[in-house]
């Protein structure tokens, strides 16, 4: 490391420790040294600490030990004449700046001083599982953390649409010479948020260290690493976690500390200013800093230097196309034109055809295009026929590929599609219609994605798209036949009518011990991934994540559990897993990576178990919130009495049917009561039991486990005169 930049770092780091300690100790005055402290919705306290050191912070005197630890990393301060050697103390220097400005934004949460305006702050745990599908199947391959501003608003937002385009989720923050990249986009009226892959995290260099404490999560929750791993946990960041940091402007001291800490991590820097490189690997992949001046070659340069995977799916459309713009919202004031919902009659049907039958890439729409809309009007009717055609095609691909509509439409920038088969809705902005959108575009976006995703099963795809009412109305009593024919086939699948279930190794980028198991009666803890799923998967790769188990032998029928299965677990669990049973809470459980929709827990008191949904913040009756409970139940370890789940698994009839299926429920929040609506009341009348979705509790009935037994004896729960259950 040049000796500027190993100068500059501990400078920097020296400066910040320095803040920390004194923002301590004026908070301490003011609050009492047992003043809680911590940020909202994790169950890793301050994350990078409880990653490095294993120390659980809580209250302001726990900062005490970390601050000293931070201290003990900081070489003195050197001479600006005096030579350092390469890296030198200057990477012990950057994890000292990183504890000390997580410190920092913990004190300014306690102090409301965050998040800041138009800034999400902290991201939390159940951000992170939610994007946890994403981070694995390939949609979201890397990501980037902004630091400072582009020399005009123009710029920053073309280097924020290139990362999109590549679907990098892109962290943007920081300042340079006064300006921020978040006011930057903020001014071009760029929609920033989760959905749509553009986080503004905060305006200063210090809460930088929220995308990098988001980061080292990632090892203890989907890694299955421990607490105080520390040198486990950074490399499991740098040959898992694609991320790299892209300075724009000047780079000060606090940023040269800053950055240090991330290569650290082995995310590299990128600089647009002619600054030392460090080019040498070993801590990175590749280079650690380097500098690109030209902004049309800079994110080219920055997945270069981090060796992120990607995939750029090239459609021919006049507006820009990739996974970033699927959150994308076309609000009333930017509408030309809408279709669906409340506005028009509309839906979407795909159906499979003998290959004579099909002209592969014929795209033709049927009526008006959206630049001949009735005056004063906005909306017009839809039907999106696609007729595909394969060799390899089978009935049961036509839901899955039918489900795609909504998220390869979702990918065109400008475009809002929300809902599938007669329940959709589309919008096209104005901004999309100007730039040459129209129609037959969602044709054209049709066949290419098919084709390009599918191309295993799917030869040949044909889009017819209508827009006249008389059309409309005649196609849609087809196709409504056709989704109950559908339906009807899926819920009459049971795991004994099939000899094979699928595996689900896609989580492994992540959790390199878990294996999922998806039997027609369970899909994956994910949610996204059912039997027909996988079976499709298998189709389209046959040496992809999802690889056909058959069942062989039954050893344990009441338990679930196969000869096969078991041995197919025991070698892509890495040995960790012996045996695993697919119907038990209790004996054996499946693993979890992290990416749950819910949680089933164990409340012995009540002999019963209850289940909580990452969507739910609140405190539970086992007196763990779902992010304390995550924290153990995920990273591919088995945890009897625990399990991450899919929502939909709970009204399966195979659901814990071991211990005695919905039957033995006794919590669940309100919210997720009423999102499984008709489906919960059919399986409690199945099990017998009518009434059993008002006896499960829920927050507003009680949220301890004294609350709890109290009002499962007063609503004659069943759980209470079912076997015990340890």
């Amino acid at each position: 490391m040049s000796k500027v930049v190993a100068a500059a770092v501990i400078r920097g780091a020296h400066d910040i420790f320095k803040q920390a300690a004194d923002f301590l100790d004026k908070t301490i005055k003011e609050k009492g040294p047992d003043a809680k402290i911590g940020f909202p919705e994790t169950a890793f306290y301050l994350p990078l600490t409880y990653a490095l050191m294993g120390i659980k912070v809580e209250t302001l005197k726990d900062v005490s030990p970390v601050l000293e630890h931070a201290r003990s990393l900081l070489p003195p301060v050197p001479e600006e004449k005096v030579w350092l050697p390469y890296l030198g103390n200057a990477l012990d220097a950057g994890i000292a700046a990183l504890l000390s400005e997580e410190i920092i934004v913990a004190l300014r949460y306690l102090m409301g001083e965050e998040p800041q305006k138009d800034c999400n702050g902290f991201f939390t745990d159940t951000i992170m599982r939610s994007l946890g599908i994403q981070l694995v199947d390939g949609r979201m391959p890397g990501f980037a953390a902004i630091l400072g501003a582009a020399p005009d608003n123009k710029t920053a937002v073309e280097i924020v649409r290139q990362l999109q385009e590549r679907n990098i989720l892109v962290f943007v923050g920081s300042a340079a010479g006064g300006r921020s990249i978040i006011d930057q986009l903020l001014e071009e009226n760029v929609q920033m948020g989760w959905d749509n892959y553009i986080v503004p995290y905060g305006r200063d260099t210090i809460s930088a260290i929220y995308p990098l404490n988001w980061a080292i999560r990632s090892a203890l929750t989907f890694g299955g690493l421990k607490p105080g791993q520390a040198e486990k946990c950074l490399l499991y960041t740098k040959e898992r976690v694609f991320a790299f940091g892209l300075v724009l402007g000047k780079l000060d001291d606090i940023k040269y500390a800053t950055g240090a800490g991330a290569i650290n991590m082995g995310f590299p820097i990128i600089a647009d200013t002619d600054i030392p490189e460090i080019r040498p690997s070993g801590i990175t992949s590749y280079e650690a800093l380097v500098k690109e001046l030209d902004y049309k070659k800079i994110v080219s340069r920055c997945i270069e230097v981090r060796g992120v995977k990607v995939k750029v799916a090239h459609v021919p459309i006049p507006v820009a196309y990739a996974a970033a713009f699927e959150g994308e919202r076309v609000r009333k004031e930017q509408l030309h034109a809408e279709f669906g919902a409340k506005a028009s009659l509309s839906f979407e049907y795909l159906t499979s055809k003998n290959l004579d039958q099909i002209q592969d890439g014929k795209v033709e729409l049927i009526g008006p295009d959206i630049d001949q809309l009735e005056e004063n009007k906005k909306f017009m009717p839809l039907a999106i026929i696609v007729d595909v055609a394969g060799r390899k095609m089978q009935k049961d691909f036509e839901p899955i590929l039918e489900r795609q509509i909504h998220r390869f439409i979702n990918y065109a920038m400008g475009i809002m599609h929300i809902g599938q088969r007669d329940m959709n809705w589309m919008r096209v902005s104005i901004d999309a219609f100007n730039k040459g959108f129209r129609l037959k575009h969602i044709g054209v976006i049709l066949h290419a994605m098919l084709h390009q995703e599918y191309s295993a099963i799917v030869d040949k795809v044909e889009v017819k798209i209508y827009t006249k009412q008389p059309d409309v109305e005649k196609l849609l009593p087809q196709a409504k036949k056709a989704y109950e024919e559908r339906d009807e086939r899926i819920m009459g699948m049971t795991d004994e009518s099939v000899d094979t279930f699928y595996s689900c190794t896609l989580c492994q980028s992540f959790a390199p011990n878990h294996v999922c198991i998806i039997t027609p009666e369970r899909l994956g803890l994910c949610g996204a991934y059912s039997w027909l799923d996988g079976k499709a998967s298998y189709e389209i790769t046959p040496t992809g994540p999802n690889q056909p188990v058959a069942k062989g032998e039954l050893l344990e029928e009441k338990l679930g559990q196969w000869k096969n299965i078991n041995d197919f677990v025991y070698q892509k669990s890495n040995k960790n897993i012996e045996k695993v049973s697919m119907y038990s809470l209790m004996d054996s459980p499946q693993s979890s990576c992290g990416c749950f929709e819910c949680i089933v827990a164990i409340i012995p008191e009540a002999n019963g178990f209850m289940i909580v949904h990452r969507d739910y913040s609140g405190m539970t009756p086992c007196g763990m919130s779902f992010t304390t409970l995550a924290g153990s139940v995920g990273g591919g370890v088995q945890t009897p009495g625990f399990l991450g789940i899919g929502k939909l698994y709970i009204v399966s009839k195979k659901f814990i049917s071991a211990e005695g299926s919905l039957k033995r429920v006794v919590w669940m929040p309100k919210e997720l009561k009423e999102l499984l609506g008709d489906k919960l009341e059919k399986r409690a009348k199945d099990l017998g039991v009518p009434d059993l979705a008002q006896r499960i509790a829920d927050e507003t009935q009680a949220v301890t486990s004294e609350e709890l037994l109290s009002y499962l004896q007063k609503v004659k729960h069943p759980a209470l005169e079912m076997p015990g259950l340890l």
